[in-house]
């Protein structure tokens, strides 16, 4: 009997997998055809070839030495606290269920306390690793935070990170105690929406931000934006100096919330005038291909096949249905989001080549582009060309090397600019 019953429950579970076949092949389908649509909309040119320079010509010796340093505590720093993040979320995936027996909060709230509880954890096992990257950082004159202002900060945004995963708790159980097993299908639309809305809002939840009052790089900007097609997007400066000495900038917001924040730190001497204006228009480059929300979408992607294995992952607990499975989740989830980093790093620096690109077709400036990314690599000890293994996991933005030997590519193609 017990041998028929086991082939009965092995004869179901493939007619189940045979139903819904066709629908995993349909979804598989068109999530490869809506990727390959957001990698193949760069204007950069597919016959571009960059040619290969030396850093010993825009960088001395010691400069290069320094950034390796700088750049290999970083990297065994990050590695180490990744290491430390799985074994404590594999930990807490594999006794984590008990804290359950303590818990009188019912179904959705004891899954709430779990995700908090382990979010608790991780935010304790990474704290160690956060101070000794900002040691290094203020031992070379790149932080300016003080260790109490950043642990006070970290804790501080792990209370945001309490309020997110209780959010996102409620919304998988709720879907799981109709969908069971299938909740991931009906969560998926509702957390990108979530992603779109934040991206939207961001700009106005962002502080400390105040006009742009250099009339030389505010008439830059405008006439870029005017040229961009895009007039409307303000130019706002972040206070950053007493916080950090590396200069950024950054594109934020969707549609009519979109605007080019530069740090403080960009303005302060350091760069010429034809240089912010190359890193003025790299930004407007991403506002003019909407690259937030496409950024949206790719997450949105991401989102399909990482809810999918966290449901396949915890249906032997019952499924998110049952809070007991919220440990396992958070280890799967943080486990999938760092495999692919790699390719979300790689999706970046595709992203960030077609704004260079575009700035260079906006300000035809060649060598203050040249200039600016020299520059930049400097200001943040950026080493120029970093191992391949490194560019690969870590960086999201093409080498300073590659950007560099972009103005070069362009210049070939438009005859010196």
């Amino acid at each position: 009997m017990a041998a028929e019953a086991g082939r009965a429950t092995a004869a179901d579970r493939l007619r189940a997998a045979l139903v819904w076949l066709p629908a995993g092949l349909a979804i598989a389908a068109g999530w490869a055809y809506a990727a390959t649509r957001l990698w193949d909309s760069s204007t950069v040119p597919d016959d571009l070839k960059l040619p290969h320079l030396d850093q010993h010509a825009y960088f001395s010796p010691g400069f290069l030495e320094r950034s390796a340093s700088y750049e290999r505590f970083l990297r065994i720093d990050f590695v180490l606290a990744t290491l430390v993040l799985l074994i404590v979320l594999a930990l807490y995936a594999r006794y984590g269920e008990r804290f359950t027996r303590e818990s009188a909060a019912g179904r959705v709230g004891t899954g709430m306390l779990l995700g908090m509880l382990g979010f608790a954890f991780v935010w304790l096992s990474q704290l160690p690793f956060g101070i000794a990257g900002l040691w290094w950082e203020r031992r070379h004159h790149i932080s300016k935070q003080g260790y109490l202002e950043v642990v006070t900060g970290s804790f501080l945004g792990l209370g945001r990170q309490f309020i997110f995963v209780c959010i996102a708790i409620g919304i998988v159980m709720a879907f799981a105690g109709v969908l069971r097993q299938r909740w991931w299908m009906a969560a998926v639309p509702v957390f990108a929406a979530l992603v779109l809305l934040s991206a939207f809002l961001q700009p106005y939840l962002t502080t400390g931000l105040e006009p742009l009052h250099n009339k030389h790089v505010a008439a830059d900007a405008r006439a870029i934006a005017r040229k961009d097609g895009v007039p409307r997007v303000e130019v706002k400066v972040e206070k950053v100096h007493k916080q950090t000495t590396a200069p950024n900038a950054e594109s934020i917001g969707i549609g009519p919330s979109r605007r080019v924040i530069l740090w403080d730190t960009l303005l302060d001497g350091r760069f010429s005038r034809g240089e912010i204006r190359t890193i003025v228009a790299h930004e407007f480059g991403h506002v003019k291909r909407d690259h937030v929300l496409k950024g949206v979408a790719w997450v949105a992607l991401a989102l399909i096949p990482i809810t999918a294995l966290i449901a396949f992952a915890t249906r032997r607990r019952g499924g998110l249905y049952r809070p007991e499975a919220v440990p396992l989740a958070l280890f799967v989830l943080i486990a999938a989001q760092i495999a692919i980093l790699p390719l979300q790093n790689a999706v970046s620096r595709h992203v960030e080549q077609e704004a260079d690109w575009i700035a260079l077709q906006t300000t035809r400036d060649p060598r203050a582009a040249q200039a600016a990314f020299t520059e930049l690599g400097r200001a943040s000890l950026t080493q120029p060309r970093p191992p391949k293994w490194s560019y690969l996991l870590f960086d999201t933005h093409p080498t300073i090397m590659q950007r560099i030997e972009m103005t070069k590519a362009w210049s070939q193609r438009h005859g010196g600019g």
